[in-house]
């Protein structure tokens, strides 16, 4: 079996839960199909957190990331693995943040060599999709073979433990 790495970007606190009202959790949507995966697959679970704090206000999160996007900023990471050349397959997860990734992961991926990877992503939202994220991906992986994998409506994450596994189940034959 191949190296695994479950890289993914998460966050908790406020979000939009069932009937898009706002609700607070203590564990971000992607993170639960992160474990959910790794699970499944194994491999080493890589969780990517900026030295920058978000608002913990959504309504204010959500400005913030759309301000981050058309700046093109690049959040410092902190806990950066010092490589990724011994992994063959990384699922990447976030959650869709204006029809695209998130900075933090854009400046993850930036981070790295990906010729020769399988990438795999897998996102969440409320309805959103993958929207042009795996596109993206693409940009910022050069010489890898990225594939769309899974989307998870965010509100539903944390009970879509069987969809992911036989997902992933799938997906890593």
């Amino acid at each position: 079996m191949s190296d695994i790495l479950i890289a993914y970007f998460s966050m908790k606190g406020q979000t939009i839960g069932p009937g898009m009202k706002i609700i607070n959790v203590e564990k971000g949507n992607t993170a639960y199909v992160a474990e959910f995966i790794k699970d499944v697959v194994g491999g080493d679970l890589y969780e990517i957190k900026t030295k920058k704090k978000y608002s913990p206000d959504h309504m204010k999160l959500i400005h913030e990331a759309k301000d981050e996007i058309e700046r093109g900023e690049r959040p410092e990471l902190i806990e950066l693995p010092e490589s990724i050349a011994r992994y063959d397959t990384v699922f990447l997860g976030y959650p869709n943040w204006w029809a695209t990734l998130p900075m933090p992961v854009v400046s993850f991926l930036e981070h790295y060599d990906w010729t020769g990877k399988r990438v795999i992503a897998f996102c969440t939202s409320e309805g959103s999709g993958f929207s042009h994220s795996v596109d993206d991906i693409k940009k910022h992986c050069k010489g890898a073979n990225v594939e769309k994998g899974i989307h998870i409506i965010g509100s539903t994450a944390a009970a879509a433990r069987e969809q992911v596994t036989a997902w992933a189940k799938k997906i890593i034959l």
